[in-house]
């Protein structure tokens, strides 16, 4: 979904809900964790897994949540290879707003997809985004990886 949403609330939990764009972005649904593209991506491709409860720390999320996060990022790591030939991947947490966290209080694990020359770096020196594919697009090729 989006880091940068401004809607009262938990946007991860909206989507886990099945609210605002939830069905569109909802890539995969497990028993502990979910996927959902990220509206603001990017790449094309970058997707986050959230866990199903909302926590906000690690130290609050159960080993078995943590372990199906990590059994979810090797799946993708798997589909994004699959789907869009990356040449990298990119894994990373924000936990905590002054660490860049858009939704600090709700755990979830970036996996973006990269390619040599790609261009990522606009989003730091020219506050733009650029993204050949539409996140409905993305959700809808890396389901069947997960069906």
């Amino acid at each position: 979904m989006t880091t940068a949403d401004k809607t009262p609330g938990c946007v991860l939990c909206r989507v886990r809900d099945g609210q605002d764009e939830g069905e569109r972005l909802l890539v995969h649904m497990a028993e502990l964790n979910f996927i959902v593209v990220n509206l603001y991506a990017y790449n094309s491709g970058h997707v986050m897994i959230a866990t199903r409860r909302h926590v906000g720390t690690l130290g609050s999320a159960t080993p078995e949540e943590l372990s199906e996060m990590m059994g979810l990022a090797r799946r993708l790591e798997e589909a994004m290879r699959s789907a869009y030939r990356p040449d990298a991947l990119n894994l990373g947490m924000n936990l905590g707003r002054v660490a860049g966290a858009g939704v600090p209080d709700h755990i979830h694990l970036h996996v973006v997809p990269r390619w040599k020359g790609d261009t990522s770096f606009m989003t730091v020196v020219g506050n733009t985004r650029v993204i050949p594919e539409d996140p409905g697009e993305t959700a809808a090729r890396l389901r069947p990886f997960f069906e």
